[in-house]
């Protein structure tokens, strides 16, 4: 029935995320949840929120999470956009914040989303190269263009830059947008937050999914200039004016004011990774440097994706991404400590057959 479709839906490759199977139960070190449970501060925020207010719609401007994010980070609340999740504030910034007269950079290796979101915004690209050894260098980020976007650190590869290459690149490009993608900046990286009283055209992107163990409640943020918060403002009420749900918006708000239990889950999960990516090597895996919540590990055979098919029949899952230049290398989310016992036990005697 697809005569129907517009011409845009017939042309759109969406995005693919990471296997949500229900066969049976595995062990899921492939879609970077956090492994620990949100803080009791949010289930008890969002108990309370169970009651007949249920039935009126939410604040359309989440002022509540809104201002426990400016209170985090030393902001005013104008200066933040929140939204169901990052990837819906990405999705905005892509559709307010992007020309379409000039081409987007952003890494060729990196979140698979910023292809698919160029295209369903009819936005021009060019992808950049990462480096032989899978680094980012922002210097190759020269020509004119109509916005830059990279994760910080960058995934699937974990690597992160310093703020020094952000704020050079800053320095050098101020007639268009950048964006930082900080999904997963708080395991091992520095935000680049500081940097928007400075630089004008930087938006910087997090979420709540990692970090905060709340993939499953869809709450995310930018923070920037207040002209390129407005920009947001104005397509997100051009499109829904309610994103956030009154859970969601209170068990995020208590999850950004919960700030020792959020140091705790980050240090428990950077512990871990540190040991697997010791144990990995020790079984001859290359391993890239990782300031994330997993690790690009390539098999020593470069076999990754019949280690991910054997892994999955054993039922634990990993991401194996069959493209080029990273189709011998596998993402392996950090779980908990016992998980990852399960996983490197496996590994052992896969490569050693």
């Amino acid at each position: 029935m697809s005569q129907y479709w517009s011409p845009l839906v017939q042309q759109l490759e969406p995005y693919v995320p990471g296997e949500q199977p229900k066969d049976q139960r595995y062990i899921k070190l492939n879609t970077n949840e956090c492994p620990y449970p949100p803080s009791p501060k949010v289930l008890a925020a969002i108990q309370q929120e169970l009651a007949d207010t249920l039935r009126l719609y939410p604040d359309p401007n989440a002022d509540l999470f809104k201002d426990a994010i400016a209170a985090y980070y030393g902001l005013e609340s104008k200066q933040v956009f929140v939204g169901n999740g990052s990837d819906e504030v990405l999705a905005h910034v892509f559709h307010a914040l992007f020309k379409p007269d000039q081409p987007l950079l952003f890494p060729d290796i990196s979140y698979s989303f910023y292809p698919v979101y160029a295209n369903l915004y009819r936005l021009s690209v060019k992808q950049i190269p990462l480096a032989t050894d899978f680094s980012l260098d922002l210097t190759a980020y020269t020509p004119a263009n109509g916005g830059i976007i990279f994760p910080n650190p960058n995934a699937p590869t974990g690597s992160a830059l310093e703020l020094a290459a952000i704020e050079q690149l800053l320095q050098l490009n101020s007639s268009s947008v950048v964006v930082v993608d900080e999904a997963y900046v708080d395991f091992g990286a520095a935000t680049a937050i500081p940097l928007i009283h400075q630089y004008p055209n930087l938006l910087v992107v997090q979420t709540l999914s990692k970090s905060r163990s709340l993939a499953g409640l869809r709450a995310g943020f930018a923070v920037g200039h207040p002209a390129l918060i407005e920009a947001l403002e104005r397509v997100k009420n051009s499109f829904n004016s309610y994103p956030l749900d009154r859970l969601a918006i209170v068990g995020a708000a208590a999850a950004m004011q919960d700030q020792a239990y959020f140091a705790e889950i980050c240090q428990k999960i950077i512990k871990t990774r540190t040991r697997v990516v010791t144990q990995l090597q020790a079984l001859g895996f290359q391993v890239l440097p990782s300031a994330a919540n997993f690790v690009f590990a390539r098999p020593p055979l470069g076999n990754a994706e019949a280690i991910y098919l054997a892994l999955k029949a054993q039922g634990v899952l990993v991401r194996h991404f069959n493209k080029p230049r990273i189709q011998a290398y596998l993402r392996i989310t950090i779980g908990t400590e016992a998980e990852m016992d399960v996983l490197l036990a496996k590994l052992s005697a896969l490569v050693a057959v």
